[in-house]
């Protein structure tokens, strides 16, 4: 009987493999991997299954669960917290939802392809979905390289109803491969099955351009995108093109500052990156139509308050900075100035206004981290003007004390720091990196910026000002060079009327070191304002007459 069921065994062995053979011969190859990228996230599956939440635990009473099915582009890493410098956008879904109503669980793994996802991931996944949830699938990125070798996550190309029965080389696991289109299938049908709502997304879109000169993103219109929407339609299901709506975006936002929204490759998302993508992804959802999901997300926030002084067609001047541009700039007794809250006294109020969004603390860094140039990058229209000054809090440490400071220096280096306070990971550029973003963001909207030198400390030497200009201020000089911007050297024109005052005299202008009174906030915004007069930006025509000290 040993015999027998040897010889058994071995002709069901080589049944298989002569089927095998037979497959691969008939169907076709696999897309090649044109993302050159490695990562190793599947390879941990023990570590991703204890850092991916269990499925359906952030459920909340009987509300929905929306859970996200995906890649690297969706959850960075295995633990998805930003410790490379990447992000993906599922981190960040949720904020877009009324999360009293439902919870966004984000399920992706990085390495993942339709074929790994589902045979190793899956099964666990779809045992935590119920009937009303909400399933967002976004694969692909990894459906291609070899069937059977290597990281073997290949699908077959198409939407067919081919498999292949394979051995993996190095393990000699047996498995059958389907198309991608048939996982797809595959998935709806399950989530069907538990009651919830399947929806495919179509994938993020590379920093890859459809030739060198070009101006358009490549998009994946004859084969992912393609292949969702047909299994979509054919399924009854929704389908977001997530691809086109970031790549209008990206089209819009030009190469230079495209390369922004990715870090150390051409398709893994920098936190800048990762919340286009979140948006977009919204977006689509909201715009969907009939799709009840739509009815959880948050109220499109209306921003009345930001650009709120325009006047018709013109023009409105916003600063940006830190204390010294906008301080406390009330009358009580020692209170302190910002030069940004008196600028308007010396422009033509009828052809242009100022707004002062400048805020105490804040450096290069912790401005654009926060959230704060946001809202005037969004209230920006052609033709308008930004003051950017930063300095003096863009030194110290960056991970530990006030957590401000940025690196050193105008160059395109980054570190990722883990905050002591906090735990969370940034990315931490350069302080010129910042300025050229402030610049190209300016830019993008048709706006005017321009960057002003920080304001000069009221330190003295043998009666002689120190104006420290080797370090930010002439870091800021080297970016407008670079970057073809005005500059006004704030730090000059400011720390030369200081001096003809005179170290005593300059007292009554300072509070402290580096903070002004009144009287030395409107000196300051006087020399803002001849600045202005004398530079080819525009504004000196509003500069209503000429400053005199």
């Amino acid at each position: 009987m040993k015999q027998i069921s040897s010889v058994l065994l071995l002709a069901g062995s080589l049944l298989f493999f002569w089927q095998t053979a037979l497959a691969q011969s008939t169907v076709g190859a696999p897309l090649r991997d044109t993302n050159r990228v490695t990562d190793l996230t599947l390879d941990s599956l023990n570590k991703a299954r204890t850092a991916r939440p269990p499925a359906g635990s952030s459920r909340k009473e009987n509300h929905p669960v929306l859970f996200l099915i995906g890649n690297s582009t969706m959850r960075t890493g295995t633990l998805g917290n930003g410790n490379s410098g990447q992000w993906g956008w599922g981190y960040f879904l949720h904020t877009y939802f009324d999360q009293t109503r439902i919870s966004v669980e984000n399920q992706a793994l990085g390495g993942t392809s339709s074929r790994t996802f589902y045979t190793r991931l899956w099964p666990e996944v779809r045992k935590g979905i119920r009937p009303g949830d909400w399933v967002i699938i976004e694969l692909g990125h990894n459906d291609n390289g070899p069937y059977d070798s290597g990281r073997a996550r290949a699908s077959i190309p198409g939407i067919g109803t081919d498999s292949l029965p394979v051995v993996i080389k190095e393990t000699g696991v047996k498995e059958t491969v389907y198309s991608y289109g048939e996982y797809l299938r595959r998935y709806i049908s399950d989530i069907k099955e538990r009651g919830a709502h399947p929806m495919l997304m179509g994938l993020t879109p590379r920093n890859a351009w459809t030739d060198p000169d070009s101006t358009l993103i490549q998009r994946y219109d004859s084969t992912f995108n393609l292949w969702q929407r047909q299994v979509a339609e054919a399924e009854k299901v929704p389908f977001i093109d997530l691809t086109d709506l970031t790549a209008r975006k990206y089209e819009r936002f030009g190469k230079e500052k495209v390369k922004e929204m990715f870090y150390r490759d051409r398709i893994h998302t920098s936190v800048y990156g990762a919340r286009i993508n979140a948006a977009s992804a919204a977006e689509g959802i909201r715009a969907c139509p009939g799709l009840a999901l739509a009815g959880y997300l948050k109220p499109i926030a209306q921003d009345t308050l930001t650009g709120r002084t325009r006047k018709g067609d013109h023009p409105v001047l916003f600063t940006i900075g830190d204390s010294t541009v906008k301080n406390a700039d009330t009358d009580t007794p020692g209170a302190m100035w910002g030069w940004g809250s008196l600028l308007g006294r010396w422009l033509d109020s009828d052809q242009i206004t100022v707004e002062n969004y400048a805020r105490g603390g804040r450096s290069a860094r912790t401005f654009l981290d926060e959230g704060l140039w946001d809202k005037v990058y969004h209230a920006l229209r052609p033709g308008d003007y930004v003051l950017i000054q930063f300095g003096h809090n863009d030194a110290g440490a960056i991970d530990s004390g006030k957590e401000r400071a940025d690196l050193p220096g105008v160059s395109d280096s980054s570190r990722v720091f883990r905050m002591k306070s906090s735990g969370e990971y940034r990315v931490v550029y350069t302080f010129g990196w910042y300025l050229r973003k402030f610049v190209r963001d300016v830019r993008e909207k048709g706006a005017i910026p321009i960057l002003l030198s920080y304001t000069p400390r009221n330190s003295w030497k043998e009666g002689v000002m120190q104006l420290r200009r080797s370090t930010h201020v002439r870091w800021a000089q080297e970016v407008a060079q670079e970057t073809g911007t005005c500059f006004i050297d704030l730090n000059r024109l400011a720390g030369d009327c200081f001096g003809q005052l005179g170290e005593e005299a300059a007292k009554a202008y300072y509070v402290g070191a580096t903070h002004f009174t009144k009287l030395g906030a409107e000196l300051n915004a006087r020399c803002v304002a001849e600045g202005l007069r004398n530079s080819s930006c525009g504004l000196s025509r509003w500069v209503r007459k000429a400053p005199s000290f």
